[in-house]
């Protein structure tokens, strides 16, 4: 398979650090985008390590959801290794093609996007307090952007025991001029669908979508640390 890719992160306008984190292995065609969380550097140790444990995992062949079983059990013994008074955790979203799919695993609100052929589906769906309201049909998707709980996730390493994790697969298809984004909340909290279908849409190389997303996404508050990679598939 051939693609272009462009990634970025950026603290945001709010924030003075980022615990956001990715990982790229182009050999093995594997990408992850990691929000970390938990307050002074722990978000960043959590992301960090659940980067670490994942992308090698799965550049050594291992099994995904043993991979990430691993990866939260190393976050949760630093978590008490360090007596922090928040647990620290990370959301994770994760790529990995082969030459006809590409394997999509996530646990929080980190998103994948696919688009095709001018439309933008939303392959991911949020482990979070709103989408279990969205899914109930008890509020609609644009309240829960604005929804005061719309930060809360209901899954994430280090923070869910392996016997509670709920780790989310889906197998999908890809075709030549296909363009996925993998993201972290500090984009979808500010940037709407519609503007990343419109964005992603353009006919331009990934390095400019990426950086027209972040920009769009700081122009609009940048109230969380963003995380971005885009791939255009040849």
């Amino acid at each position: 398979m051939n693609y272009q890719l462009a990634h970025n992160s950026h603290e945001g306008i709010k924030r003075s650090h980022n615990e956001d984190t990715y990982g790229i292995d182009i050999e093995h065609h594997v990408f992850l985008v990691a929000d970390g969380m938990g307050g002074h550097d722990h978000g960043e140790i959590a992301s960090a390590l659940a980067r670490d444990f994942i992308m090698a995992g799965l550049v050594d062949g291992n099994n995904l959801t043993d991979t990430i079983h691993k990866a939260n059990d190393a976050i949760i013994a630093c978590s008490l290794e360090k007596e922090s008074q928040l647990p620290m955790g990370t959301t994770v979203a994760i790529m990995q093609f082969n030459q006809q799919h590409c394997h999509c695993a996530w646990v929080g609100d980190s998103r994948i996007y696919r688009w095709r052929a001018g439309k933008l589906m939303a392959i991911s769906s949020d482990h979070s307090y709103v989408q279990e309201l969205v899914d109930q049909k008890l509020i609609t998707s644009d309240q829960a952007r604005t929804h005061p709980h719309r930060n809360v996730v209901t899954q994430a390493l280090g923070v869910t025991d392996n016997s509670e994790l709920s780790i989310a697969q889906v197998t999908d298809d890809w075709q030549p001029g296909d363009k996925f984004l993998i993201c972290s909340d500090g984009l979808t909290e500010e940037v709407e669908d519609q503007t990343i279908e419109q964005i992603l849409s353009q006919d331009l190389v990934p390095k400019e979508l990426c950086d027209q997303l972040m920009i769009k996404a700081l122009e609009n508050g940048g109230s969380d640390n963003i995380t971005v990679i885009v791939l255009s598939l040849d």
